[in-house]
């Protein structure tokens, strides 16, 4: 794949066009990927925000599920933003009976988990390993991780504040940002606020320089 690195940005529905500028701003080679010839030509790939059922199913029309399955599974970094982090759930609750997953991550997600709270709603968050302070996270109907396996790492969870918000008292606590491996996800959309460090995060682990996300926030 050469000395510079790709990264894809799934483009078959969603907020394509936001991931691959942001991804561009970290200095690397940002691509929409649409066929299963340009995932191959990727070093990573990005899940984008939008609507998990319609992505599912074209990621099968555009015979992309099981190439993309393929790649994760053999340890191609990804990272998915709101319905991304959905694709890549091992199980989704309130899903579609014909939805189909990546299984990417151990992780049982609850679709739309916020839509009965707050729908969409802006809040900052502390990410682990994330360094310059909290990340002001932007929530579109977004999902919430209900429960993780053994070897997830939980990155960030809805903070007490958020009870300020009208009828969230229920998301205190909600798990929001995971990674397991080389696989990343959060149910936000960093993409959407210019802050670029969950970004530059994810360029860093495709590029083999991993800024230790266990490390303390900053």
């Amino acid at each position: 794949m050469g000395n510079v690195t790709t990264i894809g940005v799934l483009a078959l529905q969603g907020d394509v066009r936001e991931h691959l500028s942001a991804l561009t701003d970290c200095g690397v080679r940002a691509v929409a990927v649409r066929r299963p010839a340009e995932l191959d030509a990727v070093d990573g790939l990005v899940l984008p925000g939008g609507e998990s059922t319609t992505m599912s199913r074209l990621l099968e029309t555009f015979d992309l599920l099981e190439p993309v399955r393929r790649r994760i599974a053999d340890g191609m970094p990804a990272y998915g933003s709101c319905a991304g982090m959905i694709l890549l759930a091992r199980q989704v609750l309130d899903g579609r009976a014909d939805q189909r997953q990546l299984g990417g991550l151990d992780v049982v997600v609850r679709r739309n988990a916020f839509g009965r709270q707050v729908d969409s709603f802006e809040t900052d968050l502390s990410l682990v390993g994330l360094e310059g302070g909290p990340v002001h996270a932007v929530f579109i109907r977004a999902p919430w991780v209900e429960s993780v396996g053994p070897d997830v790492e939980v990155l960030a969870t809805v903070p007490r504040s958020l009870q300020q918000e009208p009828g969230a008292g229920a998301a205190e606590g909600r798990i929001v940002a995971v990674r397991q491996g080389m696989v990343l996800a959060t149910a936000f959309h960093p993409e959407l606020t210019g802050d670029g460090r969950v970004h530059r995060l994810f360029c860093d682990l495709v590029r083999g320089g991993d800024r230790s996300l266990n490390a303390a926030t900053g």
